[in-house]
């Protein structure tokens, strides 16, 4: 279904309801750059790093968990390329994304299990790969530090972690050519100024990004020694972190 929420006021800030949920596909490629190549990069790295993981061996088979699991594309990419060595656990703290998961899965026979939970309040178990997309940006400052080192602490030496996020530039000229080229963007996938100003407002307060050298340094701090940019497009990042 296509995204025109913003259409019309929504009279609310923005929260991952039944509404959105609807549209989230639509939503996702229309307004993250590159998106389908940075889930594609996201499968190619977990695999490499998870075959060269000596501690997934035999019939053992690797845990990766995707936080904001949303709709579950990017589960369903890597079950895609990776069910006969891997279990998949998607966590979302909306129930209108979690069923839409789970209807996902069933359509393609896929062998994935959708969490309705908090990831703040979650305890993970030991695990190879955890992914997080464009979800941090979305949790208080104050609180990403602690869920970054629950992360950290769960995976398996030679794990990895994926971040993604929309950034800022603590150059004050450059983010605003970043945000002004990103709303070109969006108008060229089909936005109008409306929905994208609409669409702001809801946001404010709701998203809050960091910067690239922020979060490399939160990753840092929680103790990820490997820790580099896998994609980067104007104002949108892609990290690669590994135990």
């Amino acid at each position: 279904m296509r995204d025109e929420i913003f259409m019309q006021d929504i009279g609310k800030q923005f929260e991952f309801d039944e509404q959105v949920a609807s549209v989230f596909d639509d939503m996702l490629e229309r307004s993250v750059p590159h998106y389908k190549e940075v889930v594609g990069l996201i499968v190619d790295f977990c695999k490499m790093n998870i075959c060269d993981n000596a501690s997934v061996q035999g019939s053992q088979k690797a845990l990766i968990y995707d936080l904001g699991s949303s709709t579950g594309t990017t589960l369903l990419a890597l079950w895609q390329a990776m069910s006969g060595y891997a279990e998949f656990i998607g966590i979302d703290n909306s129930r209108a994304m979690i069923d839409r998961a789970n209807l996902k899965a069933k359509a393609y026979g896929a062998e994935i299990t959708f969490i309705h939970k908090d990831i703040l309040a979650y305890e993970f178990l030991p695990c190879s790969c955890v992914i997080a997309s464009y979800i941090l940006q979305f949790i208080r400052p104050m609180q990403r530090q602690a869920l970054l080192q629950n992360i950290y602490n769960a995976l398996d030496v030679g794990g990895v972690f994926f971040l993604s996020e929309k950034m800022t530039s603590h150059h004050r000229i450059l983010d605003r050519q970043m945000i002004e080229r990103y709303l070109r963007y969006k108008m060229q996938q089909g936005y109008t100024q409306g929905e994208i100003s609409k669409k702001r407002e809801a946001l404010e307060n709701v998203l809050v990004p960091f910067s690239l050298e922020e979060n490399i340094n939160l990753l840092k701090n929680v103790g990820f020694v490997g820790v580099e940019v896998l994609f980067k497009w104007v104002n949108f990042g892609t990290i690669i972190a590994k135990k």
